[in-house]
């Protein structure tokens, strides 16, 4: 490995630098590793400055990782990322220990990263304090292959992930978010138009184990799910995520704006004022041993409008109903709809674990080979036959 000081940091000159996600163990559709060309260069920055001059070099070149020294860097304008290849990683592995920051939710910063460019990645730091969005990907210009881990996400003025579109045929592919945290510091967001992810015309992408918290609106108006996917977007994975103490859980499709494929498995779901999964004209969405905790509202699962056809719910534990609205239709069996807040192990913050309370449910649920492992990445069945809910009790 060859490195040259300049006025940024390091560079390093290094081959073979390729950087992977964890292996995403179930199903075909968004799951699976990430995967992205080799650096060709490591720039290692301590302050805001180099970081400005970093970015500026991965737009002029490509197959750039910037790695930042544990500190605060503080934005007074946004990171617009248009190179291919460009990566942030904070080089102590630890997201409390590196911030990238705006000015706050009414501030002058309106992005931390702003992207249209492909292989996008982000890891290993917290960023947030920002009047839109954290981070915006591109699918209007064909973004493809963005990559999340370990972030959190925090106190945005509009949905902390967002991936827009132009409604032309370009769609954002292939996109992982594992292992990071979206949420509102102080429990609730500053208006209702807020959300954790939100995907127009995405298409093969994956959400995984994951925390949100917070995601709430201080008025009459709900806030948007914690997790939602819609305008045409297809192949969705969403596993092994808990939410807690949100106004919408996770949605596939809005209104006439619907979802194609997808899978929705082994989720912790807590919200307060409305669904905790939500189909609307989503085709082929299947729904599997999610555990939801609803208060405030009667339905725990709705699957909506005549374009919502073809999809499977079975082996979830909830306390409110499974219901088709305005004409939706889905196979269901093996569902548990009188779930009490005695059988998790604390409902009220979304551990949805199980407790010897819930002994009915267990080795209760149907087989299905899509469904390989619990919420714990634990594998099913422990014991006849799978749980019903998404923990697997050992």
């Amino acid at each position: 490995m060859k490195s040259v000081m300049i006025s940024l940091g390091i560079i390093a000159l290094s081959t073979g630098c390729s950087v992977m996600g964890s292996s995403g163990e179930e199903g075909s559709q968004g799951s699976g590793e990430w995967e992205h060309p080799d650096y060709d260069s490591t720039l290692i920055v301590s302050n805001i400055s180099e970081l400005l001059d970093a970015v500026e070099y991965a737009n002029a070149n490509r197959n750039v990782e910037i790695l930042l020294e544990d500190g605060t860097y503080q934005l007074d304008g946004m990171l617009w990322i248009d190179g291919y290849n460009v990566g942030f990683r904070g080089y102590s592995g630890d997201y409390v220990a590196v911030v990238i920051r705006g000015e706050g939710m009414t501030g002058g910063v309106s992005h931390v990263f702003n992207v249209p460019g492909d292989y996008f990645a982000v890891q290993d730091m917290t960023i947030g304090w920002i009047s839109n969005h954290a981070v915006q990907i591109h699918g209007n210009s064909d973004a493809d292959y963005p990559y999340f881990n370990n972030v959190r996400f925090v106190d945005t003025g509009e949905q902390m992930l967002k991936i827009s579109t132009d409604f032309s045929s370009n769609y954002s592919d292939n996109g992982i978010v594992e292992n990071c945290r979206f949420e509102y510091s102080a429990g609730i967001g500053p208006q209702y138009y807020i959300g954790g992810v939100d995907g127009h015309q995405c298409r093969n992408w994956t959400i995984r184990d994951c925390y949100f918290y917070g995601i709430r609106s201080p008025g009459s108006d709900l806030a948007e799910h914690a997790i939602h996917f819609w305008s045409e977007s297809e192949g969705t994975v969403v596993e092994r995520n808990r939410i807690s103490e949100c106004d919408r859980g996770i949605g596939f499709g809005m209104g006439d704006s619907g979802h194609g494929d997808g899978i929705i498995r082994n989720n912790f779901v807590h919200t307060t004022r409305d669904v905790g999964i939500g189909l609307e004209n989503a085709s082929g969405v299947d729904v599997y041993n999610n555990s939801l905790y609803t208060e405030n509202y009667v339905n725990s699962i709705e699957y909506r409008f005549s374009g919502t056809s073809g999809g499977e719910i079975i082996n979830n534990l909830a306390n409110g109903a499974i219901v088709s609205r305005d004409g939706g239709s889905a196979t269901l069996a093996s569902n548990v709809t009188s779930a009490e807040s005695s059988w998790f192990m604390d409902a009220d913050s979304g551990d949805l674990h199980l407790t010897s309370s819930a002994s009915g449910v267990v080795d209760a649920g149907q087989t299905l080979s899509d469904v390989t492992l619990d919420y714990d990445s634990e594998a099913r069945p422990s014991g006849s036959a799978f749980d019903i809910g998404g923990d697997e009790v050992y």
